[in-house]
């Protein structure tokens, strides 16, 4: 595939586009000549089907994805480190007569830790709802429920209800 340059506007169209998320209003910014707002949407939407905008596009945000957007060990790293009390944040403390100072190494308090905790715990599954049930006697059934109507599915479930 032969790759086509983008001019100095169409590549601020696309950089405007990804921070804005609207055709209209980047192609406004891009384009600052361009006064109607039809103009713009129609010309915002024609440079979005513009194979080379689209791949400039796709590669910008690429860019930014791996630059900007944290992964999935990222995000468990920093809540390990939360729960392990090994992460620090800046916190205003009380010293006393109404006066506060900047604690800069406050360590995650407990209940920043136990929903560290939490998010994990979701994360890999740890916690499932369980019901225990206890049964006395046999349940077998033979019977082809489908071809029963409401009503008699209702007296059904009624009866077992009541324990008859």
């Amino acid at each position: 595939m032969i790759e086509r340059k983008l001019t100095v506007k169409q590549q601020a169209f696309v950089d405007f586009y990804i921070e804005l998320g609207n055709a209209t209003d980047a192609y406004l910014k891009a384009y600052p000549n361009v006064k109607k707002g039809a103009t713009a949407r129609a010309a915002g939407s024609r440079m979005l089907t513009n194979v080379s905008v689209k791949f400039y596009i796709d590669e910008r945000m690429e860019e930014l994805k791996s630059e900007r957007v944290a992964d999935q060990q990222e995000i468990l790293e920093t809540l390990t480190a939360i729960l392990r009390g090994e992460a620090t944040a800046a916190t205003l403390k009380g010293i006393g007569m109404g006066e506060q100072v900047i604690d800069k190494k406050m360590p995650p308090t407990m209940g920043e830790r136990i929903k560290a905790a939490e998010l994990i715990g979701k994360r890999f599954t740890l916690w499932t709802d369980k019901q225990e049930i206890e049964h006395s006697g046999e349940i077998e059934t033979k019977m082809d429920l489908s071809k029963l109507t409401d009503e008699e599915l209702r007296a059904i479930a009624n009866s077992i209800k009541k324990g008859t």
